[in-house]
């Protein structure tokens, strides 16, 4: 199973991004957990994870977000503005997964 993760202010904003993430995964038969933190606790939830994706209203925290995520290996990234307005749980789904297949070699764990 694969842990991705998102970040954003309160960790409330996301909340209908994972959702539709999670209805996407279900349909393609994806075997993922999604969940959404506010950005401030970041450093105590990534212990396990795959991928990282921040939402776009806290781009700035992108290299805070960095820094931790790559003392564990793990890759993170900023979910694209139109992706986040437009709550395109398949698409962002797709980042997160590729993310993923590109930080283990092309293998998805």
């Amino acid at each position: 199973m694969k842990r991705i993760l998102l970040f954003c202010s309160a960790g409330m904003s996301t909340s209908l991004l994972v959702t539709k993430m999670q209805k996407a995964a279900q349909e393609k038969g994806e075997d993922v957990a999604i969940d959404a933190f506010p950005e401030a606790e970041m450093a105590k939830h990534l212990d396990g994870v795959d991928v990282v994706l921040l939402g776009p209203q806290i781009r700035f925290a992108l290299n805070r977000a960095k820094k931790l995520c790559s003392e564990k290996g793990i890759p993170v990234d900023v979910v694209n503005s139109m992706d986040y307005g437009m709550m395109d749980g398949e698409k962002v789904l797709q980042k997160a997964l590729k993310m993923c297949e590109d930080s283990n070699g092309g293998v998805l764990k």
